[in-house]
């Protein structure tokens, strides 16, 4: 079997895990001896034990005289855990096959380098555009030093999101809102703008059967603090985490009585209307470790990450059904051919089906 086949494998494995290792990539790992697979692993919850060493104690002594295919270089340097190459080298793997360099600057080659000067055979480069999608958020936050915006908007057949302003209203069917839930899984934040939680006082949780402990963290949006402490959100913080992204404007009252209840306020610089700093919002969530948010409401919020060119990737979904004049534009004015139909987006795939509604998914050209 070719090298492709067995790294398609391996990115297979990494993808079960995403959006629930926290800093860490999700990675995939497969082992193969004389030509059978005898390991396959990916990345565990919270990004320990890593993939390789994962798939190596399956292995056992069929990893001697083995080959390793990785989906990410692996790591040459101590943190929590030993590095994995010390852990392939010791296991006596023969080869490794690896997609991608890990942007990492306490790896960045070296653990190639590592596995080369051990004697190991070491091929990379195999299915490294697919790789790079399945990793791209990671990628972005270690190359960009900003977190990957996904924005997921919602619409009717003539571009609305509510009825009217401030008032809730299902505007896609059920198959589509499971997919909205799945999307949560695979994120490691949910984001929304104050005028949001204030609207529809949401929970924003994964709540698929099975996958409450997939829902990542909530961020909201509130330069000023304005966020209910009645609300749903601050009443779950210590279940699920809530960090609220504010401007040294928030009054300080109103944030100890937050933290008290479990929620982290983090301060970002401001826009000179008095807004969030987005930009600088990304970048503070990717030096807490955040590298792929769910952009998910309201219709200011996603006006404004498209304006600010921050949104890497959109997935629409459509509903068939009008709403009429008065409801509430999907992205408060601008467009929805600002994306769909825009020169900086591209559409990633067909179009998919989800009951009578459909998906589509753009992502940035860059």
């Amino acid at each position: 079997m070719s090298d492709e086949i067995y790294m398609r494998q391996a990115v297979a494995a990494g993808r079960r895990q995403r959006g629930s290792t926290g800093e860490n990539p999700s990675v995939g790992c497969v082992i193969v001896s004389d030509g059978a697979t005898v390991a396959v692993a990916s990345t565990a919850p919270g990004g320990r034990p890593h993939a390789e060493t994962q798939a190596l104690a399956m292995a056992g002594e069929a990893a001697r005289g083995a080959t390793a295919f990785v989906t990410l270089e692996p790591c040459c340097h101590h943190g929590r855990t030993p590095p994995c190459v010390d852990a392939l080298i010791e296991a006596g793997i023969a080869r490794v096959v690896t997609a991608l360099d890990d942007p990492d600057p306490r790896v960045s080659g070296g653990g190639h380098n590592a596995l080369l000067d051990a004697g190991i055979d070491v091929t990379q480069g195999v299915l490294a555009d697919q790789v790079n999608w399945e990793l791209r958020a990671f990628l972005k936050r270690h190359i960009e030093k900003r977190a990957y915006v996904t924005l997921k908007l919602a619409v009717s057949a003539d571009g609305k999101i509510a009825a009217k302003p401030g008032e809730p209203t299902a505007i896609t069917g059920e198959a589509a809102r499971d997919r909205v839930h799945l999307l949560r899984a695979e994120v490691d934040a949910i984001l929304v703008g104050v005028s949001t939680v204030l609207a529809d006082d949401p929970d924003l949780t994964c709540r698929l059967p099975g996958m409450a402990d997939r829902s990542p963290v909530r961020i909201v949006s509130d330069s000023k603090l304005s966020i209910p402490l009645t609300s749903r959100l601050v009443g779950s913080a210590n279940d699920v985490p809530l960090w609220i992204m504010t401007t040294s404007a928030c009054a300080p009252d109103t944030r100890s009585a937050l933290e008290a209840r479990g929620v982290q306020v983090i301060e970002c610089g401001a826009t000179v209307d008095g807004k969030v700093d987005l930009d600088d919002m990304l970048v503070k969530l990717a030096d807490r470790g955040v590298s792929h948010v769910l952009a998910e409401g309201g219709a200011h919020m996603a006006r404004a990450l498209v304006e600010a060119d921050l949104v890497d990737e959109a997935v629409l979904l459509q509903a068939p059904k009008k709403v009429g004049p008065q409801g509430l534009a999907a992205m408060a004015g601008l467009p929805l051919d600002t994306i769909r139909a825009s020169a900086g987006f591209r559409q990633r795939g067909e179009s998919e089906s989800l009951g009578a509604d459909w998906l589509a998914k753009y992502v940035r050209v860059r």
